[in-house]
C-alpha cells in the first residue's frame, strides 16, 4: 500500500541529532549507543531507507527552529534572524539530498502527478512536501515570500509555548495583528494552514481570519486523552467542515492518558498501532466518513521507540496498519483512503 506522512522532522533529525539519514537504521542507532544527550539515542525508527521499505513515497518533511525570549525555559534561538538561518541550513539538506536524487520537491500538481507515475517502478527518489512548523523564524511577513519562492508549500504558526504569530502547545491567547497578517500573506500565496499546536485561543482566532486550505498534519483527539495538545471534538467539527484532513501521529504520551515521561514504557501502558487507530476512528464517527483522516506519524520528533507504539521497530512497519484497519471493519475503499488518497484528494483541491 502506498503510504503518504503528513509530518516528518527530518532535517531536524540530520542537524540537531547529527543522523545521516542515508545510512542504514542500524548503522545510525549504532552510532549513537554511547551517547546520553538526548533520551532516544540508539533508538530511532526513520531512515530513508526504512520510509523505501514502507513503500511511504510522499512525506510532508518540516523545517522548524523556534525563538525565545530570556526568561523562556524552551530551546530556541535568541533571535528571529537567528531561527530563520537555522531553517535555511535545514533547507539546505533538503536541497543536498535533492542532488543526490534521495529526495524530490513536491510544489505542484504537475510534480505531483509525475511522482504518483513513476513512484511504483523507481521507489528511491521519496517526494517531499516542505513544511514549516511554528513561524517563529519568519522575521517578517516579506520572508513568507522568500520562504515560497524555495518551496515551502504548509506553515503551522505555533509549536510548544508562546510564539511571534500565535499561541501554541501549553499557552494561552490569541493570533494578534502580526498573525492575521501572517495568515494574510499566506492566503496570498496560496500556503496551507497547518493548525496542529494551535492553542484554543490561537485556534479560533485563525479559522476566523483564514478562508485558505487548512490541515492538521499531527494530532490526536482530546476525548481520548484530556490535554491541550489534542483537538476537542469541536475543532475536528470545524476542521471538517473546512474539508481538512487530520494525520495520526504516533507519539505513545498523545496516544493514551497517563503516561509519564521517562517511566512509562509502550509495553506497559499498552501502547500499539490500533491505539492510533482508536483516534483516527473517533474524528470518522465525528465526520460520517473516512474523508478526512490520514497518516502524520512524528516519528523521531524527539522521540524514539522509547516512545512510540510498541509493535513499531521502524516507520516501514506503517505497512502493518492497512491489516489492521482491515480487521477493524475498513473497507478496502477506506483503507486507501487513510494511507494516501485523502492527502492526495487535498492537495488536488489545493492546488488545483
Amino acid at each position: 500500500m502506498f503510504i503518504v506522512d503528513a509530518h516528518l522532522d527530518l532535517s531536524m533529525n540530520a542537524l540537531e541529532w547529527n543522523r545521516d539519514l542515508r545510512a542504514s537504521i542500524k548503522e545510525i542507532n549504532e552510532r549513537e549507543k554511547h551517547l546520553t544527550d538526548k533520551p532516544d539515542r540508539g533508538l530511532a525508527t526513520v531512515s530513508l531507507d526504512e520510509l523505501r521499505k514502507g513503500n511511504i513515497g510522499l512525506v510532508v518533511a518540516t523545517q522548524i527552529a523556534r525563538y525565545v525570549d530570556r526568561n523562556s525555559s524552551l530551546p530556541g534561538w535568541n533571535s528571529p534572524e537567528q531561527a530563520w538561518a537555522q531553517t535555511q541550513g535545514q533547507l539546505a539538506y533538503y536541497k543536498a539530498l535533492e542532488r543526490s536524487n534521495d529526495l524530490r520537491p513536491i510544489r505542484n500538481l504537475p510534480e505531483l502527478y509525475s511522482l504518483i507515475e513513476t513512484w511504483p517502478s523507481d521507489q528511491h527518489t521519496i517526494g517531499y512536501i516542505l513544511s514549516l512548523e511554528g513561524a517563529d523564524s519568519i522575521v517578517s511577513v516579506e520572508y513568507l515570500e522568500i520562504a515560497h519562492e524555495a518551496g515551502l508549500r504548509a506553515l503551522g504558526p505555533a509549536h510548544y509555548g508562546p510564539g511571534r504569530y500565535a499561541q501554541g502547545t501549553n499557552a494561552t491567547g490569541g493570533i494578534g495583528p502580526k498573525g492575521r497578517e501572517l495568515l494574510q500573506k499566506m492566503r496570498e500565496l496560496n500556503i496551507i494552514l497547518d493548525a496542529t499546536h494551535l492553542c484554543d485561543d490561537s485556534f479560533d482566532e485563525a479559522m476566523e481570519h483564514f478562508d485558505g486550505h487548512v490541515w492538521a498534519s499531527h494530532h490526536n483527539c482530546r476525548a481520548l486523552v484530556d490535554h491541550n495538545r489534542q483537538f476537542s471534538d469541536a475543532q475536528f467539527k470545524e476542521l471538517i467542515r473546512r474539508g481538512a484532513v487530520i494525520g495520526m501521529p504516533l507519539d505513545a504520551w498523545m496516544m493514551v492518558p497517563n503516561w509519564e515521561r521517562g517511566k512509562s514504557t509502550p509495553k506497559s501502558m499498552g501502547v500499539t498501532l490500533n491505539t492510533m487507530i482508536d483516534h483516527l476512528s473517533h474524528i470518522c464517527d465525528l465526520a460520517g466518513n473516512t474523508n478526512h483522516v490520514g497518516m502524520g506519524t512524528d516519528l523521531d520528533g524527539g522521540f524514539g521507540k522509547e516512545q512510540c507504539p510498541n509493535d513499531l521497530e521502524t516507520i516501514a512497519d506503517l505497512q502493518k496498519i492497512p491489516n489492521l484497519l482491515a480487521k477493524r471493519g475498513f473497507s478496502e475503499d477506506d483503507i486507501k483512503k487513510i494511507c494516501h488518497q485523502n492527502w492526495l484528494n487535498f492537495l488536488e483541491k489545493a492546488w488545483a
